[in-house]
């Protein structure tokens, strides 16, 4: 049954532009859930529809809200398994496999992420931006695996956005390079955007946005792998490999950021590298304030066993 909220500005609300009015009262809808109700007509003022979300809010205006019922997902629910660390009704953590494409998108239009959140949270979603749908508020690309969170509702799908938009989300990595590091342990503050030659890639450029990475050492093969913990202070794509690639490294497995040239290994490694089918990333830690009940909560996982498997080949 669609839900509808009645609302009454107040002196204080006076000269507040209609979209930040409807946020301040209904605080469990997104602004652009909101801005999309303006315009499907759903909201009147003082009985008339009105379709304007920077109209100025006047003191005693009536406001009627109508929330039509969540839209089914395009997407068809698929009965994929998933490995689940934590759930309840408003969020689940869980590790994406390698392989595993979060988002349909063309080439990948089922099997994703998506598709098996769909068909495990079947009855539970209430509609984010209008669709029942998972709330993916973060991503990791095709080839890499690790700890993710993920929405159910759209309370818990704007506060863990705002909680990534401040950074105070923990976030550790894996990885496995070609090469190691100058430094034991390190920074990289580097703006990031698409690079300009290659709209396939991203790059550090001049006119980017704000990237921070920090790394440690691990362990080391001489000097021709490392095992590398990677944190985030920012979450841009691809950070991770564009940051390591400004200090001559490059993630094993991954075909897009390779180095200019490798070190020289014995045959039958290269052979194993060319199968892994994926990159040596993982989101290993993932931390962050439930968004409704405030309780800190952490979550770990090791890299899966080819990590150990190909670094001890070095």
């Amino acid at each position: 049954m669609p839900e509808t909220y009645d609302l009454t500005a107040s002196s204080d609300d006076a000269g507040l532009r209609l979209d930040k009015f409807l946020a301040s009262k209904l605080p469990n809808f997104s602004r652009a859930r909101l801005q999309a109700l303006v315009t499907a007509g759903e909201i009147r003022r003082n009985g008339a529809q009105i379709a304007d979300t920077s109209a100025k809010v006047k003191p005693g205006q009536h406001f009627s809200v109508t929330v039509p019922d969540a839209k089914p997902a395009t997407p068809e629910p698929e009965a994929i398994p998933l490995d689940i660390l934590f759930e309840d009704e408003h969020l689940l953590v869980l590790e994406k496999p390698a392989g595993m494409v979060v988002h349909p998108a063309p080439g990948h239009q089922t099997g994703t992420l998506v598709h098996a959140l769909l068909h495990h949270c079947k009855g539970t979603l209430s509609g984010i931006g209008g669709i029942q749908r998972p709330g993916i508020v973060h991503r990791l690309d095709k080839d890499v695996s690790g700890l993710m969170v993920v929405a159910k509702n759209d309370r818990a799908h704007i506060g863990l956005s705002a909680q990534f938009t401040v950074h105070r989300i923990a976030r550790a990595y894996e990885a496995v390079t070609w090469w190691v590091p100058a430094a034991a342990a390190g920074k990289v503050d580097q703006p990031i955007g698409r690079h300009p030659k290659d709209r396939k890639r991203m790059a550090v450029v001049a006119h980017g946005k704000r990237a921070v990475t920090h790394y440690r050492l691990l362990s080391a093969a001489g000097m021709t792998a490392a095992r590398l913990e990677v944190t985030l202070e920012t979450g841009r794509t691809h950070q991770i490999r564009v940051h390591l690639g400004t200090l001559g490294l490059g993630i094993i497995g991954d075909p897009i950021y390779r180095p200019r040239r490798i070190p020289h290994v014995n045959e039958k490694l290269i052979i194993d590298i060319r199968k892994l089918g994926r990159v040596l990333l993982h989101a290993r830690v993932l931390g962050f304030e439930h968004p409704i009940s405030g309780k800190k909560l952490d979550f770990e996982r090791p890299p899966p066993v080819v990590f150990e498997r190909i670094f001890e080949q070095f």
